[in-house]
C-alpha cells in the first residue's frame, strides 16, 4: 500500500507540472523485498530426490527509483526573441547565487538591467557576452550563434555563441526545483558542445519547450494504482477476518 501511495505522489507531481516549461516526467520503479524460504528449491528430498520448486513466501514492494524521462516536448511559438527552445539532447548552464552551476531546458529566458540574459528568477545563462544596450534586433542561429543589431549601426554584430551541455547518465540528474538539476556521481560530469553537432540538439528562438507529461497516460497509470492500493487494503482486510476466525476457533 505505502508503495502504490508513493506511485500516486508521483503521477500527482507529474500532472501538477504538466503546464511547467520543460518539465520531464517522472517513473517510479519497484522491487519485490526479502522472501521467507521454507522449503529450498533444489534440497534433497530422499531417495535422490530433488524439489523441482521452493517455497517462498514474500513480503511486499519497495520504491527503488524516480526515473525522468528527457524525451522532447512540444515546442510552442513565443514570438519573445529571448526564448529559446532546445530540440534535441542538451542542456543550458546557469550560475546559482553561490557561483555553482545548474543545469535547465527551461529556455523561458528574460534580459535583466545589466544585460544578462536570465531565467525567471534572475539566474544568468553561462554565455561569454552581454547584449548591447539599444540593441534592436537580436538573432539566435540554430547552432547558438547570437548576432544583435544595435540602433545607430548598419551591420549586424555577432556577440558570441551559447553552448549545451551533455551527460552520460542524465537520470541521474538530481532536480533541485525551478526546473534546475545539479549534477553528481550518477550523471557524469557535463560535456560541452555546439548545439547541431555531435549529436547534441539544435537551438529554436522565439520558442519554449513544453512539458513531455502525457495527461491520458497519466490518467491511466493513476486509476491502475489507486486499484492496486484498494486490493492491497482489501487482502490485508481478509488476512485479518481470518485471523479474527482462526482465535474465535478456541472459543
Amino acid at each position: 500500500m505505502q508503495s502504490q501511495q508513493m506511485s500516486l505522489d508521483v503521477i500527482a507531481n507529474n500532472l501538477a507540472n504538466v503546464q511547467t516549461t520543460a518539465f520531464k516526467k517522472s517513473k517510479i520503479e519497484f522491487q519485490d523485498m526479502l522472501y521467507q524460504t521454507v522449503r529450498q528449491p533444489g534440497a534433497a528430498q530422499g531417495g535422490a530426490n530433488i524439489l523441482p520448486t521452493g517455497l517462498e513466501i514474500g513480503n511486499g514492494s519497495q520504491a527503488v527509483a524516480t526515473a525522468k524521462n528527457f524525451s522532447t516536448g512540444e515546442l510552442v511559438q513565443t514570438g519573445d526573441p529571448y526564448n529559446v527552445a532546445i530540440q534535441g539532447d542538451g542542456f543550458f548552464r546557469v550560475t546559482l547565487p553561490d557561483n555553482s552551476q545548474a543545469y535547465t531546458r527551461d529556455g523561458a529566458f528574460k534580459l535583466n538591467r545589466d544585460g544578462q540574459i536570465v531565467t525567471s528568477d534572475g539566474l544568468p545563462l553561462e554565455v561569454p557576452f552581454e547584449i548591447p544596450e539599444g540593441t534592436v534586433n537580436l538573432e539566435i542561429s540554430t547552432n547558438g550563434t547570437v548576432s544583435a543589431l544595435i540602433g545607430g549601426q548598419e551591420q549586424i554584430a555577432e556577440l558570441g555563441q551559447i553552448q549545451l551541455f551533455r551527460f552520460r547518465n542524465p537520470a541521474g540528474l538530481q532536480s533541485v526545483g525551478r526546473n534546475l538539476y545539479t549534477a553528481n556521481q550518477a550523471s557524469g560530469d557535463p560535456v560541452q558542445g555546439i548545439p547541431g553537432e555531435n549529436g547534441y540538439g539544435t537551438l529554436n528562438q522565439g520558442a519554449i519547450e513544453k512539458s513531455n507529461v502525457k495527461v491520458i497516460e497519466e490518467m491511466v497509470n493513476m486509476i491502475v494504482a489507486q486499484r492496486a492500493f484498494e486490493v492491497n487494503s482489501k487482502a490485508i482486510k481478509s488476512a485479518d477476518e481470518m485471523m479474527s476466525q482462526t482465535n474465535n476457533l478456541k472459543r
